[in-house]
């Protein structure tokens, strides 16, 4: 026969293994996924436009309404607004093409030359004033008038240069104004049909 006080004993030890058991783990639960927007966009916004309805018409109707003279303007100019604008030209490619005239600018010649030939004539001139030997007075004057021609030259291609350069630099933006405002004036032009058959359905648009 088991003795009690040995039974009341193996229940105290017992008791506190079963209080420091870990309680049992429960199934992760899985997060709830966030429910993704479903608002679409609206289609005169797009191009800048807002449409007001008249008679009270719901958001959906609106959408629809939107939608549908979007297409019909679409088809009717020919023109898609939502299409990305024409791509302008990166820095880099403005610097080479105005680097490119630079490079192929009209250079003068034969400064050298006609400077050498100008001193010469003056230093034989001066030479022969001076009671020198007007040789001499000449190959002075040649040596110093190459000098001058050389430089003037240099300063005229150096002008010339800039010029071209320049001259490409205005084309460039001429070329994006010109673009941009073709590329405006196709909006513009999409905007009469949209706004017609807006109003048509019964919204004020701005």
């Amino acid at each position: 026969m088991v003795s009690p006080l040995l039974v009341v004993a193996t229940l105290c030890l017992a008791t506190p293994l079963l209080a420091q058991s870990p309680p049992a783990s429960s199934p992760t639960s899985t997060p709830t996924p966030a429910k993704q927007s479903d608002a679409a966009s609206s289609p005169a916004k797009s191009i800048g436009m807002f449409a007001y309805p008249k008679n009270q018409q719901s958001a959906d109707q609106q959408l629809k309404d939107e939608n549908e003279c979007f297409a019909s303007a679409k088809q009717q100019s020919g023109i898609d607004p939502q299409a990305p604008p024409p791509a302008a030209k990166t820095e880099e490619q403005k610097k080479a093409e105005q680097q490119a005239a630079a490079d192929n600018a009209k250079q003068a010649k034969g400064g050298r030359v006609k400077g050498a030939a100008r001193g010469a004539a003056g230093g034989a001139a001066v030479g022969a004033i001076a009671d020198d030997e007007a040789g001499k007075g000449a190959a002075a004057g040649a040596a110093a008038g190459t000098m001058v021609g050389g430089a003037k030259q240099r300063r005229a291609n150096k002008a010339s240069k800039q010029q071209a350069a320049q001259a490409t630099a205005q084309q460039q933006q001429q070329q994006e104004a010109q673009v941009g405002a073709a590329y405006q004036q196709g909006i513009d032009t999409f905007k009469r049909p949209f706004s017609a058959c807006m109003d048509a359905r019964g919204y004020s648009i701005k």
